[in-house]
């Protein structure tokens, strides 16, 4: 539930350097690799040991990340390829998911902010939809041969390339920004304790493919587990307002910078967003209208809490102003 707001976009910006100290507020940063150690395919792990804690305030910078299947996907990869790595991999993502990141202090029932500070891509990206047994996509019955696209991206422009009559803005954002998710309750895609599969989202966050998270959004995450642990993946150049043939403009990013805040017991059970423009309430289920009804009582808790509104107040407002 919310307005898309414009897209931010502040440019390139190197590793880190003299500007990092402002944007830190203080805090320390910290430089997350991808390789065989910090990347797991397709799951949400929190049996893992935290690859790194960081402290509230301080700022992550993931350089050079992997797209899909542990950074196979790359251009010239064909469709065909891309649907057996998926059968081998029955039951997870595709997504290469880094993590988890430990944040100190926090706690179950507590939230933490994830501030996007930088998010660069790399300079092409694919869009694809498997071939129709794997039954993923709006339209898998129609196009049961499957098609991969490769798109160049033009960074000083951004913009990538359709066609040679087509362009479409970059707005670059993570796919998936989580943290464990929780043991007590049920969580679609549970494959053992511990360990949940990257594709469905829920109240951990994970695979939200929200296109507003772009640089200077912040996602709120309630906190299930000691430390939190954090985790990322399946970075974005672009993406429409849902992903009807399964993915976006899915890529790698050059860098992803973020800055961990924590706030303690604020009350949420689900994730939220914020732009610059909007406040944005998320509802995950299996079932699209159970969906709307979670994203709805939390904008409407939202404006009672937030803003001082009655229920009753705040269902009118929620039917007169809110998308």
């Amino acid at each position: 539930a919310g307005i898309a707001p414009s897209q931010l976009w502040s440019g390139l910006r190197s590793l880190p350097g003299p500007a990092l100290a402002q944007a830190t507020r203080g805090g320390r940063v910290h430089i997350v690799e991808s390789n065989p150690t910090t990347v797991r395919l397709g799951v949400i792990d929190s049996t893992l040991p935290n690859i790194l804690e960081v402290d509230p305030g301080d700022v992550v910078v993931y350089p050079r990340t992997w797209s899909h299947f542990l950074n196979r996907l790359q251009p010239g990869v064909t469709v065909d390829q891309l649907a057996q790595w998926r059968r081998e991999n029955p039951g997870r993502g595709p997504h290469s998911i880094i993590g988890p990141i430990g944040v100190r202090g926090a706690r179950p029932g507590d939230m933490v902010a994830v501030h996007f500070l930088s998010l660069i891509p790399e300079n092409w990206g694919a869009n694809f939809n498997n071939p129709g047994d794997l039954r993923t996509g709006a339209l898998w019955q129609e196009f049961p041969q499957g098609q991969v696209k490769y798109l160049p991206i033009d960074l000083q422009r951004r913009v990538a390339r359709f066609s040679d009559q087509i362009e479409l803005p970059v707005a670059p954002f993570q796919g998936t920004f989580g943290v464990a998710a929780p043991e007590d309750r049920e969580v679609v895609g549970r494959i053992s304790p511990g360990v949940v599969s990257s594709v469905p989202p829920g109240q951990h966050a994970g695979n939200l493919d929200l296109r507003e998270l772009t640089e200077g959004s912040v996602l709120y995450i309630p906190v299930w587990h000691p430390t939190a642990k954090l985790y990322t993946g399946d970075s974005h150049a672009l993406q429409g307002d849902g992903e009807v043939n399964l993915t976006a403009l899915e890529t790698a990013m050059r860098e992803v910078r973020i800055r961990v805040e924590l706030h303690e017991r604020p009350g949420w059970e689900w994730p939220w967003a914020e732009t610059a423009t909007h406040w944005i309430g998320i509802g995950t289920h299996v079932d699209l209208d159970e969906a709307f009804m979670i994203a709805l009582r939390n904008v409407m808790q939202f404006l009672v809490r937030r803003v001082g509104l009655q229920p009753l107040d705040a269902y009118s407002l929620t039917s007169l102003a809110v998308h």
